[in-house]
């Protein structure tokens, strides 16, 4: 028969190849449940994204930028491997992108927007940034 690791490899190039077809959906999954945290946990969030300088927490968004870098740079890789590379993407260009990106999502806990309404304008966000990465990254 076959061998658990050959399974095991044969499942994650299966994974691989269907990941750019579910990157967007995995990613607004992630987005959307954390929106709903930091609704549960809104003074919380404020507290930390407005009034953290000179605590562990002052650099939150600095830590997910980095996460997300290197999330993107795994993304690329696996583009490369399916045989439809990206071209090179400036590091400062994709930090700034980023980093945009993070506090376009915050500005919705910061301001309060209603509920409903941040939902609406995550899935609008999203959108946004998922058009931009795609064209930057050749996909489109």
């Amino acid at each position: 028969g076959i061998r658990d690791t050959d399974r095991s490899r044969g499942l994650e190039d299966v994974y691989k190849r269907q990941q750019p077809d579910n990157m967007a959906s995995i990613s607004g999954n992630c987005m959307y449940d954390g929106l709903l945290y930091c609704y549960d946990n809104l003074d919380v969030f404020k507290l930390i994204l407005l009034k953290s300088e000179g605590t562990k927490f002052s650099h939150m968004i600095d830590e997910m930028v980095e996460i997300e870098a290197e999330a993107t740079h795994k993304y690329l890789n696996v583009l490369k491997r399916l045989g439809k590379p990206s071209p090179k993407i400036d590091t400062k260009l994709e930090h700034m992108i980023i980093t945009g990106m993070f506090n376009t999502y915050f500005e919705l806990i910061i301001h309060e927007m209603p509920i409903e309404d941040a939902k609406l304008y995550l899935d609008e966000m999203r959108e946004f940034y998922t058009a931009g990465w795609m064209k930057i990254m050749g996909q489109d």
